[in-house]
């Protein structure tokens, strides 16, 4: 698997903290030549700093020249991208009829437009060379309505309905398209709530799913196999039952009633300055 990572250029979006800084120190790890972006430049290039990567530069997804300048001063500083993971995203929760608009349209901008906007920036490039690999980070999300989170479930759905129709479009061109979908994971995104039993992944579960699947692409991959096998399940049970279980384990609670708004402070801070 290393031998197959080892030399590529890798450009992750949103790689300062949580899952994208664990992907770029995986694949850091396993030789890949890794560039990270994020809003945040200082923590960007603190992390760039404490995980040896090739780079670390200023990016906001929901901005095509800034999108585009940070493609062009990787391939200018280390080389044409092989592989974007697309990872930038933000998942502010609560009652949706308590959602601001600018926030509505900041998690699409985001979560959505972002990732839509990187892959037709480095497509081309790609096309031209007749390879590449375009990684999004979904979300289990996407296919298992969780209250509190109704633009951030719908974002994550977006996200991987446009890699499966980017998948059957760009067959045969050697370009690759592949969804990487995440239970609940342990970062500032999930601060102040608790994950239902089981159903908990750590950013290195995350960035280990993405170096096998860059090793040996495929169209997606969820993490944990067990939330992936929980979430199929939920996906062809009868909906009374499948609402029985999501009260069971409190999933109807979780992101609405039980949240710790002080534990989430800092987060949805960063959120809210960045709009």
């Amino acid at each position: 698997m290393s031998a197959s990572i080892t030399g590529r250029i890798v450009a992750v979006t949103g790689g300062a903290r949580g899952i994208g800084r664990a992907i770029a120190a995986e694949l850091t790890a396993r030789g890949a030549l890794v560039v990270i972006g994020d809003i945040d430049l200082h923590a960007a290039a603190d992390t760039a700093d404490a995980l040896g990567l090739a780079g670390a530069f200023a990016l906001d997804v929901t901005d095509a020249d800034s999108f585009a300048d940070f493609l062009r001063r990787t391939e200018q500083g280390v080389g044409a991208v092989d592989v974007l993971i697309n990872n930038a995203g933000v998942m502010p929760v609560g009652k949706f009829t308590e959602e601001t608009d600018a926030l509505t349209r900041r998690i699409l901008d985001i979560n959505v437009y972002g990732v839509m906007l990187g892959a037709k920036l480095v497509l081309p490039g790609m096309l031209s060379r007749g390879r590449g690999h375009i990684v999004n980070i979904s979300s289990l999300a996407g296919e298992n309505p969780t209250p509190g989170m109704a633009t951030y479930c719908a974002s994550k759905q977006a996200v991987l309905s446009f890699t499966e129709t980017m998948h059957r479009e760009q067959r045969g061109s050697g370009v690759r398209f592949s969804a990487v979908l995440p239970t609940f994971t342990r970062t500032e995104m999930i601060a102040g709530t608790r994950a239902p039993l089981g159903l908990l992944a750590e950013p290195d579960d995350v960035a280990r799913a993405v170096a096998r699947l860059i090793a040996r692409p495929r169209r997606r991959v969820t993490v944990t196999r067990r939330a992936g096998w929980f979430a199929a399940l939920d996906k062809v049970t009868p909906r009374p039952v499948g609402d029985f279980v999501t009260r069971r384990l409190g999933i109807d609670r979780i992101f609405l009633d039980e949240v710790d708004r002080s534990a989430r402070a800092a987060y949805d801070e960063r959120v809210r300055e960045n709009h």
